[in-house]
């Protein structure tokens, strides 16, 4: 079965075809708890780990508010900042707060605000995440009810970066809501606070307009199934992994939307040891794939392969970073990255045999399947392992948490992905982040970008893919870049 996938970033909804029913809602009374399931395992409730897993990264988005939040589209809302500015220069952001209470009673005040941004943004020292914070210079409280964010250099995408789940702003570890979260095993119920126990004033029929959420927290397999019987309305959290699911003849009555993202999926280098010491070797790995058959195995219309890093509708991209060997065909990559593996056994060393950490999902399976048989071809062999086993390389499947070069750049920096970086184009993309002229900046990145790439850290692929089964009626709910679906809006009942 073909599926149609909508590959402009911008698009709001990308259906199945085929695969759409108007089905009614499971609860017949929309004021009762909305029956989610959510794509994770035990890790899901760690939702105070620097780097959460995706499951937990929703739950904690509903439970801990940062000053700012996402709607169902992605876009940014106020949370406990009610409205900010931003100067002309783009160096600073000046956020009113709301009014109202911490979870402990004490008033959400500028000090304590500002103590929990900078305890969160420290928390992130050394990930990906703490490199595109980095242009934070100082955050400063300016009256009681006002926290200012000063920049070294623009970051126009700063709002976004204080949206994501890690920049919620726990108090003595409570979160602020906008949802409380009651656990029983791997099942949870999530419930709007009501505004008066928040410190703010009451709603007229706030208890009429919201509804809980019974979230169920299990595989994607299983939560597809459950879907598919009719006990749950929402499924999130698909991915490339689970991507097969989707094409079951059981699942012929459900609504599967795919987000349109950016990001990352392709093989990140783990050990850069033995056969893949030499870049020209790592290359040769990513000269060998046949991306269009991988991406082809899939059935996804609109999706294609990409030997780039950085995607190429980024906004601050000059243009000058195209394709690589697009002048050669397989059969010629091919035989170039063969002479390379031959040169190495010539030298005395066997036929390279790397181990592959990545899940083992029917997704999974399908693209190693594809990637061992485009390795063989040249003569090195795949192993299968799970991650936190030993391995040479790693699956990656990442979707960009905001759409610049600057975040594709930094997800490869050596601080965060040691094995097979550049040290020179990280130097270039710090230089990057510091530059105020578009032009200079834009052609900084893309020399980064090159850079990065002639290591051979990173095997591109493809871009990532995201989905979610969503009933017929089911309001709260929409594909959005981000590839994760806030849980509050699933709350309101539809009128």
């Amino acid at each position: 079965m073909a599926y149609r996938f909508c590959h402009s970033r911008r698009a709001l909804v990308a259906l199945i075809p085929g695969l759409v029913l108007a089905l009614a809602s499971c609860g017949a009374d929309r004021r009762g708890a909305l029956p989610v399931a959510l794509a994770g395992d035990e890790t899901a409730f760690q939702t105070a780990a620097t780097r959460p897993s995706p499951a937990a990264q929703v739950l904690r988005a509903a439970t801990v508010e940062g000053l700012v939040g996402f709607d169902a589209q992605g876009r940014v809302v106020p949370a406990i900042a009610e409205r900010w500015i931003v100067t002309d220069d783009g160096l600073s952001y000046i956020f009113r707060l709301r009014d109202g209470t911490w979870p402990d009673g004490t008033p959400i005040d500028a000090p304590s605000v500002a103590a929990a941004l900078r305890r969160a943004r420290a928390a992130l020292a050394g990930t990906a995440l703490g490199l595109d914070l980095a242009p934070i210079d100082e955050i400063r409280v300016m009256t009681d009810r006002v926290v200012e964010v000063d920049l070294s250099a623009p970051l126009p995408d700063l709002l976004t970066l204080l949206a994501q789940p890690e920049l919620g702003l726990p108090r003595t570890r409570l979160g602020s809501g906008p949802l409380g979260l009651r656990r029983e095993g791997l099942v949870a119920s999530l419930s709007p606070i009501p505004p008066e126990k928040r410190g703010m004033p009451a709603q007229d029929g706030f208890s009429r307009s919201v509804r809980p959420l019974h979230v169920e927290v299990e595989s994607m397999a299983i939560a597809a199934k459950r879907f598919n019987d009719g006990l749950v309305d929402v499924a999130l959290g698909g991915t490339i992994d689970s991507l097969p699911l989707a094409g079951t003849t059981m699942l012929s009555r459900g609504n599967v939307q795919l987000d349109p993202v950016m990001g990352l999926f392709g093989l990140q280098v783990l050990r850069a040891q033995g056969f893949l010491a030499d870049p020209l070797r790592r290359e040769a790995l990513a000269l060998a794939i046949d991306r269009d058959g991988l991406v082809g195995a899939f059935g996804i219309g609109g999706w294609s392969g990409t030997t780039r890093l950085v995607s190429p509708e980024v906004p601050d991209s000059d243009g000058s970073v195209g394709e690589r060997w697009s002048d050669s065909t397989l059969d010629q990559r091919r035989a170039l990255a063969r002479q390379r593996v031959l040169a190495w056994m010539a030298a005395g060393e066997g036929a390279p045999r790397l181990r592959v950490a990545a899940p083992d999902g029917p997704g999974s399976r399908l693209a190693l399947a594809r990637i061992g048989a485009d390795f063989a071809s040249i003569g090195v062999q795949i192993e299968r392992v799970d991650e936190g086993q030993p391995a040479d390389l790693r699956l990656v499947d990442t979707v960009a948490r905001y759409t610049r070069a600057a975040w594709f750049l930094n997800q490869l920096a050596c601080p965060v992905s040691p094995a097979g970086c550049s040290a020179a184009g990280d130097a270039l993309a710090a230089q990057a982040r510091t530059e105020r002229d578009p032009q200079a900046r834009m052609a900084l990145l893309a020399q980064a970008e090159r850079a990065v790439t002639a290591a051979n850290g990173f095997i591109p692929i493809a871009r990532p893919l995201r989905w979610s089964l969503v009933r017929s009626g089911v309001t709260g709910f929409s594909p959005n870049p981000w590839g994760w679906h806030p849980l509050p809006p699933l709350t309101v009942v539809p009128k």
